[in-house]
């Protein structure tokens, strides 16, 4: 299954909250590069420089959510006491 946890021994729960993750960080990712291919397209134009020059900026700002994804999930883990999980590096990718 595409969002599969490394462990299918997981609660429903659980697989359902990593699934969450997943989808928002790949997102993120879609969000982050669609603004810089916008960004750089409105370069070629000088009247669109400032529009791309914010959408480099709102880019890069979705490119340091990914890490802030992240870590909340790992705490999310830790919290609920799945250290291990964590320490083996099964709550990230």
């Amino acid at each position: 299954m595409i969002f599969e946890p490394p462990h299918s021994n997981r609660s429903e729960a659980w697989k359902r909250r990593y699934a969450v993750f997943e989808i928002v960080h790949t997102l993120i990712d879609f969000g982050a590069a669609l603004c810089f291919i916008i960004g750089s397209i409105m370069f070629f134009s000088e009247e669109w420089l400032t529009p791309g020059t914010w959408l480099f900026l709102v880019g890069s700002i979705l490119f340091a959510c990914k890490p802030t994804v992240r870590l909340i999930r790992e705490l999310q883990l830790a919290a609920h006491g799945d250290v291990d999980a964590l320490a083996k590096g099964e709550g990230g990718t």
